[in-house]
């Protein structure tokens, strides 16, 4: 895989306080684009699940799932930076096997990137890390590899679209650019391997249910700090 270097990407500091994570970008902290989605999702369906096995199963559970998914990365990333990494541990061998079947069956259509672990920002609203910008079959894409402890439909992983919308809308603004596809590479720890590729209207409709998302997200900071709702728009000029 092969290093493009049209996109010239920036470190951005972040820190995680409370638990959100944000990003100091010039003078201004800027929410992730996780936080925001997990500050503006129903969570009925994680506390159900919460209270059907208890908080201490349900934490440990989301714990071992955050390493491994940590680990399947660290494998993804020196795979495509052409670096040694190697863990040694249960759980890090049963990442790298993760990892290798994503990176044999998902990323043979990616014949050069242009970023690895890119921060992005959409300045004065939103900032967050996406796995891979690259060239997937002739398309500039944003691309992001997760794991999950069982198969997902479709229709489970619309946050997973809305965030690759966000970082596509960040990187157009920021660096000119024409992002025309996301691509979402999901591998569980027996081995099941999925991937969702979307575009076009697709593309447009997670975008704005994004839009959506953001100015819930603020509306719930400006009530918390002012006791009153306030919408924010987005400039989506370029």
């Amino acid at each position: 895989m092969i290093r493009n270097t049209k996109y010239n990407y920036v470190r951005v500091p972040r820190s995680d306080d409370d638990g959100s994570r944000t990003y100091v970008v010039g003078k201004n902290k800027l929410p992730s684009v996780t936080t925001i989605l997990s500050r503006t999702k129903d969570q009925r369906s994680l506390q159900n699940w919460r209270q059907r096995i208890g908080n201490e199963q349900a934490d440990a559970i989301m714990n071992l799932s955050s390493k491994r998914g940590t680990a399947m990365h660290k494998f993804i990333e020196a795979h495509i930076l052409e670096k040694g990494y190697e863990d040694l541990t249960s759980l890090g061998q049963q990442a790298k096997t993760m990892a290798n079947k994503i990176i044999e069956n998902c990323l043979l259509p990616v014949k050069e990137y242009f970023g690895s672990e890119v921060t992005l920002y959409y300045p004065g609203l939103y900032a967050g890390t996406t796995d891979l910008i690259c060239d997937h079959n002739g398309m500039e894409t944003v691309a992001d590899f997760k794991q999950s402890n069982s198969p997902k439909r479709e229709e489970w992983i619309g946050d997973y679209k809305l965030q690759i919308a966000a970082y596509a809308m960040a990187h157009d603004y920021v660096y000119g650019s024409k992002i025309e596809q996301g691509v979402i590479m999901i591998c569980t720890p027996d081995l099941y391997l999925q991937e969702f590729t979307f575009q076009g209207a697709e593309l447009r409709k997670a975008k704005h249910e994004f839009l959506a998302r953001l100015n819930k997200y603020y509306n719930i900071i400006h009530e918390e700090k002012h006791g009153e709702s306030a919408d924010v728009e987005l400039d989506q000029g370029r």
